[in-house]
């Protein structure tokens, strides 16, 4: 269906690929793979013909459909979500805004005089929309919606009044509604929750479009592809299987490569010998000649490069009491509706509880309230004694100075530390010795969140109030980080939709979404304990 074949692509010197090849065939469902800056968003520009490679060929059959969800998405306003999500369906999208324009006019009195020919205009619409079954498409819109966390009133409101995140998902929906043949998606699950993950593991399993998708997921990628790429030094290299699959498959192949070049090491080292040795004897001169000659055709294999992360070692943060933070009575309303009301609980020292519960459940208030950001409207939030918190929301990526390279901002915040222990924590987080001269300003929001808990985990606080961490953070860092917070010797308090994040690290369970009406359910046992005992892996949906 779609075909690469043969690309070079480059920017500057950096050189992305060369001479790689890559089929999708219909229905196939396909990961992308490779760290940060190999090349995976520029192959979906690539596809979507915003760019032309160097040299070969992209081939894209004719009239193909194509939904590409990006990062990146406008900023849109002064339509309602639900006319927002329908834009995105071709042909169809345009007439329903078509008809609700017509319909308009039909009721504008200003306009009487035009009736004969808006009826016969609206007429000649409806057809053509009927026959696009566009009147099904209200329906698949709104059931779109709702899987990916919207509520009723929020599907009617101005897209204009969301958040960044929430108008991430409108930006789904629409690509999800248009009942495209391919799909491209890049980090499909960054802005959603778990009940919305879980949701769209089924909805791309039943599809019947392609897929080609990056995700930082691996739970979601061992759940819905087939067949993973990985974009490895100019390659495209395919494993066919599931990210487990693909795992294993490439540390073996990394061993063989290895192997290999070790060999040929020896090989080489073992014919130069000889060569010096004899170089300058008059018998062996043809033997000399023979060898040097043989060197110069064998191809010589490129030492394997390979990415290793290694969990940096906290350092031990100050002991606290054994009362962490205390909830008494706690209310706390927007508007009319209460997201607490009196509510008690209590994180006692060393725990490490995950909050979890269907969206708007109040997950992020709970972290702001115990953060101070936020203040009941009655009760009481009392932090214990000897309490050094620190609090990551995505609000915390503004404390970076956008004129600071990365070492720079790292070196000022701790002028006394050695540059061995920096360097050791940078790269921990993926800024390998190209990077750390990178300014802030230049850098993607993944790079940013990865900095502030870099700065964050260096000086450890004993109390770490954690908003959705993961997000942005590639598969190896991100395990990176499960590894080294599970050494972390102090409490914590954090909202994840990662479930590595979550079964690597949750002790304690908070579900916010209630136990048949009853309210917040306390769980003192690990999230998988959590998962066994429900059935399930988020309020309300089954894994």
């Amino acid at each position: 269906m779609i075909a690469l074949s043969n690309i070079s692509k480059h920017y500057g010197r950096q050189l992305l690929f060369v001479e790689a090849s890559l089929q999708l065939d219909p229905g196939e469902k396909v990961g992308l793979v490779g760290p940060n800056g190999s090349g995976k968003s520029t192959l979906f520009r690539l596809i979507a013909g915003e760019e032309a490679p160097d040299e070969g060929q992209v081939s894209v059959p004719k009239g193909l459909r194509i939904g590409w969800f990006r990062q990146d998405a406008a900023d849109v306003a002064g339509r309602s979500v639900l006319d927002e999500a329908i834009a995105g369906s071709g042909r169809a999208g345009e007439l329903h805004h078509e008809l609700v324009e017509l319909e308009t006019a039909l009721a504008d009195p200003a306009r009487a005089d035009e009736l004969d020919a808006i009826l016969a205009r609206f007429g000649a619409v409806q057809e053509e929309y009927q026959a696009l079954g566009g009147y099904e498409l209200e329906a698949r819109a709104r059931t779109v919606l709702d899987g990916l966390g919207f509520r009723p009133e929020q599907v009617e409101g101005d897209v204009g009044a969301l958040s960044g995140g929430w108008k991430m998902r409108v930006a789904m929906a629409k690509v999800l509604i248009g009942a495209a043949d391919v799909l491209l998606l890049d980090e499909p699950t960054n802005h959603l929750d778990i009940e919305s993950i879980l949701w769209l593991e089924r909805f791309l399993r039943d599809t019947e479009a392609a897929i080609l998708m990056t995700c930082h997921d691996r739970d979601f990628m061992n759940r819905v592809v087939t067949r993973l790429v990985d974009v490895d030094e100019g390659e495209l290299v395919s494993y066919t299987g599931d990210y487990e699959y693909y795992e294993r498959e490439r540390a073996v192949r990394a061993a063989r490569d290895e192997a290999a070049f070790a060999r040929q090491q020896k090989m080489l080292e073992k014919e130069q010998r000889f060569i010096d040795r004899f170089e300058k004897h008059a018998a062996k001169a043809a033997q000399v000649q023979s060898r040097v000659k043989k060197l110069d055709k064998i191809e010589k294999l490129e030492a394997p490069k390979k990415r290793v992360i290694v969990p940096f070692e906290l350092r031990t943060p100050p002991r606290s009491g054994n009362d962490v933070a205390t909830l008494s009575g706690v209310t706390k309303r927007y508007g009319e509706r209460a997201i607490y009301e009196r509510f008690d609980f209590e994180i006692k020292r060393l725990e490490r509880w995950c909050v979890m519960g269907v969206n708007g459940a109040g997950k992020t208030t709970l972290l702001k309230l115990v953060a101070g950001v936020l203040q009941p409207d009655a009760g009481e939030v009392r932090l214990g004694a000897s309490l050094k918190l620190g609090y990551f929301s995505q609000s915390a990526l503004e404390i970076l100075d956008a004129r600071n390279s990365v070492w720079e901002e790292t070196d000022g915040r701790f002028p006394l530390a050695s540059i061995a222990a920096k360097r050791s924590l940078l790269g921990a987080f993926g800024f390998g010795e190209d990077d750390v001269t990178k300014r802030i300003a230049m850098l993607s929001g993944g790079e940013r969140s990865r900095l502030v808990l870099a700065l964050m985990l260096y000086d450890p606080p004993n109390f770490l109030v954690l908003d959705e961490p993961t997000n942005h953070l590639d598969l190896e860092t991100k395990e990176m980080l499960v590894k080294t917070l599970q050494a972390f010797e102090g409490t914590m308090l954090f909202v994840s939709h990662d479930r590595t994040f979550l079964k690597g690290l949750a002790t304690q369970v908070l579900d916010l979404s209630g136990d048949g009406g009853t309210g917040p359910l306390v769980f003192h046992h690990s999230y998988m304990d959590w998962v066994e005992r429900t059935g399930h892996e988020a309020p309300g949906v089954h894994a």
